[in-house]
């Protein structure tokens, strides 16, 4: 949970909202969001204890964040950042077929998010839809 939000913290520059913070809780935040990071003790309290992984097992990927930025050099200066800080880059930045450039990372619990700007870098064409 503390690393997560270390993780976090140093690669989008977001702060803690220490408001929430517990001693099984932490976030960061930005207006009106918050990403939240929990310890294992949360499943149960959450009602959700069937869903925790066992030991040091990994979840499978069922929904992850996407993090819209300024633009398209943050997605690329972003995505270089993650790997150094314990994540890791699972497709570089990329053309979308609906026009975003965009990136896959996980972060060093291997949760999958990505970094994107609504916007494609200059001469870089939208691919069709595959």
């Amino acid at each position: 949970m503390q690393a997560q939000l270390a993780y976090y913290t140093a690669l989008l520059g977001l702060p803690e909202a220490t408001a929430s913070r517990s001693p099984i809780y932490r976030c960061i935040q930005a207006d009106g969001f918050e990403l939240g990071f929990h310890a294992a003790p949360a499943y149960a309290l959450l009602g959700v204890a069937d869903r925790a992984p066992a030991g040091l097992q990994t979840s499978p990927v069922t929904a992850y964040a996407t993090f819209m930025l300024d633009s398209c050099a943050q997605v690329d200066a972003l995505s270089l950042k993650a790997a150094p800080l314990g994540g890791r880059v699972i497709k570089t930045p990329y053309p979308t077929y609906y026009g975003q450039w965009q990136a896959v990372i996980t972060d060093p619990e291997n949760n999958m998010f990505r970094l994107s700007f609504a916007g494609l870098p200059q001469g870089v064409a939208t691919p069709a839809l595959s």
